[in-house]
């Protein structure tokens, strides 16, 4: 699917909730026509129906069907065409976030990235289990920010990635209308895979642009016409879902968030974070812990 403009990026669902991970019930309205304009988000997600039917261009169109998951790899655009009495569980999280412990698990999405089909169809057997643990998500979210939460949201996302994984290996493939399969790889496939792995450590543009053998600006480019981002937003993406996941569950001082996002000079951290935030790391974490500090007192 070709775009003559970069696509526009949508990240209110999981930056606007602050967290990492995410799951909420969505019940959507008929539709026909949807978004004109692909988006993409800085964030994987995925789309479990549960009722209904939805048509969505994604590489190729698809057609999702009660029973069917979509698979929305960050930074590959997407939108959706039509609707037809849809009930889903939607998912979303920060790949760089989970990567390290859940790494064997994200096969699927970047065979979706690759090319591959974006819908699996979970095994009849298998769809009360995986809505249960999607609903599971949705109520962490809702709790008190606390390491405990944390916890709780990767141990409940890594069982959900499982079940999509084992659809994958079962080779369910759903819903496949019209499926444009990429060549593999290529430039910005490798360039965002490689900055979920690794811009939570000091991850320049030069050196992504280095082991892609390709100069920085050619990189850049790549990555701004496909997804609507530059290879230096999408660093700073990857490292500020982690900062705002180490503020809101960890009580760690500013400089140990920074050092552990990427950024060797804490100053500077406080800098992109207000840039990106429009407040520094210590107000913005006092601001989302007030309420629920005052709810706790006696």
């Amino acid at each position: 699917m070709a775009h003559l403009h970069p696509p526009a990026h949508d990240d209110e669902g999981l930056v606007g909730g602050a967290g990492t991970i995410m799951a909420a019930r969505y019940v959507a309205a008929d539709c026909r026509g949807g978004r004109h304009v692909p988006v993409t988000h800085s964030y994987a997600t995925m789309m479990f129906s549960t009722r209904g039917t939805s048509q969505v261009e994604h590489v190729g169109r698809y057609r999702v069907s009660a029973g069917d998951v979509l698979l929305v790899p960050a930074g590959v655009p997407h939108r959706t065409i039509e609707v037809d009495g849809l009930e889903s569980w939607g998912v979303a999280f920060c790949v760089a976030c989970v990567a390290a412990d859940a790494a064997h698990l994200l096969g699927s999405f970047e065979r979706v990235r690759n090319g591959g089909s974006a819908v699996l169809r979970i095994a009849e057997e298998r769809r009360d289990f995986l809505a249960s643990l999607c609903a599971e998500l949705e109520g962490a979210g809702r709790g008190v920010p606390s390491p405990s939460t944390a916890v709780v949201q990767q141990s409940l996302l890594t069982l959900i990635l499982a079940e999509v994984d084992r659809a994958s290996r079962h080779g369910i493939a759903s819903g496949v209308d019209d499926v444009v399969v990429a060549g593999g790889g290529g430039v910005v496939v490798e360039a965002l895979r490689l900055i979920e792995r690794r811009c939570l450590g000091p991850l320049t543009v030069n050196e992504v642009a280095r082991a892609l053998g390709k100069t920085p600006s050619y990189v850049t480019t790549a990555l701004r016409q496909a997804t609507g981002r530059s290879a230096n937003a999408w660093i700073v993406s990857g490292r500020m879902a982690e900062a705002r996941r180490l503020l809101l569950h960890a009580d760690e001082h500013i400089d140990v968030v920074a050092e552990r996002v990427g950024y060797a000079d804490a100053t500077h951290f406080i800098r992109m974070f207000r840039r990106e935030h429009g407040q520094t790391p210590a107000a913005w974490r006092a601001a989302r812990l007030a309420p629920t500090r005052a709810m706790s007192l006696p």
